[in-house]
């Protein structure tokens, strides 16, 4: 009889401690010693969408959704007049609307018009065709960069993902109304703002291959080498790419053809041209 008495006393503190387990927040539980618990996710600091500036124009295409409301999502391409065609609220026009300006509008006119009640409106560029700037050539990601603003020739170029080795020093620009200007890297890299122009929609941006010459006889490292890092580039400086004379090298046996013929009197500060095939000859022992 006692043993039933206890038991009962204890069930409503067993219940007790149930229901404030269950409210308190939950802990960690200790790891092993010396093991520091695992760090709370932490958010990742955005990016910047690089279209969220983009302003709408004719032939871009833009996708328009409502959360939760599937028979509203809509893709269209922007007629010449600015304009496109959604449900319920008919023909709109969106030219010179960013995407969240585009999603605030699109949310008013179906409020306003009593067709939701709290739409949660999306609004995304699906495909850019009114401003961009066209990148060419030997860059890590050629194609069409979207621009919502005017930007610097190395923003545009960092965008796309820099230059490859295999190109030339220097980026050509040239201007919608047919100007061009040969922009050396270094100086986009380094120089002032003068020397890194604005680009704007309609531009293109040509990164040419850099010019080769070839080395082959009594050098360490025969073989095809870019001219390009300096403005003079000598029969030195083409040993020096070429890894150096070979062991049986020598400087007065150097020859240079070019364009099929072979130049006369070659001196060590002699001028590398693109397309130069340098043969190093044997020295006499």
């Amino acid at each position: 009889m006692d043993a039933i008495m206890t038991f009962s006393r204890m069930i409503p503190v067993a219940l007790a401690a149930t229901m404030l387990a269950a409210a308190a927040p939950a802990q960690m539980m200790p790891g092993p010693p010396g093991v520091a618990p695992p760090p709370a996710a932490a958010a990742q600091p955005g990016t910047k969408d690089l279209t969220e500036g983009y302003v709408l124009g004719p032939d871009d295409v833009v996708e328009v959704s409502v959360l939760g409301q599937p028979e509203f999502t809509t893709r269209a391409r922007v007629r010449a007049d600015g304009t496109i065609q959604l449900p319920f609220i008919g023909e709109t026009p969106v030219a010179g609307q960013t995407a969240l300006s585009l999603s605030d509008m699109v949310s008013n006119k179906l409020r306003s018009g009593g067709y939701y009640a709290k739409p949660v409106v999306t609004a995304e560029i699906v495909s850019f065709a009114s401003r961009y700037v066209i990148i060419l050539g030997e860059i890590a990601t050629p194609g069409l960069q979207p621009v919502d603003r005017e930007y610097r020739v190395s923003e545009v170029i960092a965008r796309a993902g820099g230059l490859r080795e295999t190109g030339a020093d220097f980026v050509i620009l040239r201007r919608e109304d047919g100007q061009e200007m040969k922009l050396p890297f270094e100086k986009l890299a380094r120089g002032s703002e003068e020397d890194d122009p604005m680009v704007r929609a309609g531009d293109k941006l040509y990164v040419p291959p850099a010019e080769r010459f070839y080395i082959y006889g009594q050098v360490n490292a025969p073989g095809v080498y870019p001219i390009k890092g300096v403005e003079t580039f000598t029969v030195r400086k083409a040993l020096a790419r070429g890894g150096g004379l070979g062991p049986s090298g020598s400087p007065k046996r150097i020859k240079i053809f070019r364009n099929g013929e072979e130049m006369k009197k070659v001196e060590l500060d002699a001028e590398i041209q693109p397309g130069d095939v340098v043969v190093v000859g044997e020295r006499i022992f």
